[in-house]
Order: structure tokens, then sequence, then C-alpha cells
């Protein structure tokens, strides 16, 4: 009776975050720079992936480069990253590998999609509903699908080892995940609000765990 009582109180005391909230209209502040601020998703994912899209919206002035998407397993770090590395120019890695992106314009809020797919390896980034060249990474690969997935942060281990010098400052909202890639008229949709029911990650459904000096405020952007 002593340890299911234990066990009961361990239970309540774990973050209520892991319950899944509504996200609507909400973002996750991360007000200045550090190497603890950061949001944790909790995903559904429970087999390996041929393939994604995930889509969100950052905000941010930062002049340097940050981490915007971090999703990594036990045995490969930047499984899936989507970051920014100077003004204009981002890199999506699969597996740890990288691609690099240019975007020539600097609006702010921006929504981003980024999609690939195992059997051709194509890569694709959209920014605010247009497509940037397709590329080509990793073709033939599984993504592991027990993963740490960050926002705020780039993690150079396993839900760690965070450096100050690549994390956000800035905002990130309506993050969706799915495991394949949708088509080039569903991502329109996405950016103009509509959802396809992701089932990797689901803004209005999200698992998450806050940890250091972040925020949810209603976002800025409609």
């Amino acid at each position: 009776m002593e340890k299911l009582l234990l066990c009961f109180l361990a239970f309540l005391s774990l973050p209520s975050a892991f319950s899944a909230i509504d996200m609507s209209k909400k973002a996750f502040v991360f007000p200045k720079e550090s190497d603890d601020s950061f949001v944790r998703l909790i995903s559904q994912q429970k087999q390996p992936l041929k393939a994604f899209t995930v889509c969100l919206y950052v905000y941010s002035d930062l002049p340097r480069g940050y981490s915007i998407f971090s999703y990594n397993t036990r045995t490969q770090d930047n499984e899936i990253l989507l970051f920014k590395e100077k003004t204009g120019e981002y890199s999506i890695s699969v597996g740890g590998t990288d691609i690099f992106f240019k975007y020539p314009g600097n609006s702010a809020p921006l929504h981003m999609c980024i999609t690939w797919e195992s059997v051709s390896g194509i890569v694709e980034l959209w920014v605010d509903g247009k497509p940037m060249v397709r590329k080509s990474l990793k073709r033939g690969y599984s993504v592991g699908w027990e993963a740490n997935i960050v926002l705020g942060q780039e993690q150079d281990s396993f839900g760690g080892n965070f450096n100050k010098e690549q994390c956000l400052v800035g905002e990130i909202g309506d993050v969706n995940m799915w495991d394949f890639v949708l088509s080039p008229g569903e991502i329109r949709s996405v950016y103009s609000g509509e959802s396809f029911s992701p089932n990797v990650l689901t803004w209005r459904a999200l698992a998450y765990e806050m940890y250091g000096e972040v925020f949810t405020k209603p976002r800025l952007w409609l």
C-alpha cells in the first residue's frame, strides 16, 4: 500500500504539461538568451519515419544563427533539425546530414514548413506558403522514433548539452507535424490556417514541458 501511495504521489508531481493542451492563438515566448530555457514536445510517434512534414511560425530579430526545431534520438543527433544559419539562409538536417536553402526575404514572423521523404530523399522548404528549390539528402534513410523534440535550443546530445549562442530569442507557435509529406496545396492551406489532422505533433492538442524562462502568451500574428 505504501509503495502504491508513493507511486501515486510521484504521478501527481509530474508536470501538468504532459496533458494535451489546446494552444490555438498562443505562442511560446523565449524572451532572453540562455542555455537552459526550452520547450520539450511529447509526440505520438511509435515507429520510424519514412517521411515527414513539420510546419510552424517563428518570430525573431536575432542577427546570429539559432535553432528552430530540434529532433534527436539516443543514437543520432540532428535526426531532424531546422536551423537559421544567418540572414537569408536556413539549414535542414536529416539523420545528421545538412542541406542549405537561401531565402531572400526578411519578413517576420515567418511561417515555415519542411518536408522530407525517404523514397527519393527530396527535401522541401516552404516559407510563407512559397516553396524554395527542392533538394535531396539521406535517400533510403529512416528517422528514429524514440525522440526528444526541443524548441528554443539545439541539442548537441540527447535532450541537452545546449549552447546559448544557438538558442532562440523570440517566439514559436502553430507547431504541427505529420508522418507524411503534405501536398503543395495542403501546405498552402496550412499557411492559410487549416490543420489537416497532424498525427505526430498537434498544436491544438499539444503535450509539452517548459523549462527555464519560457512563457505562453497570445500570439502576435493573425
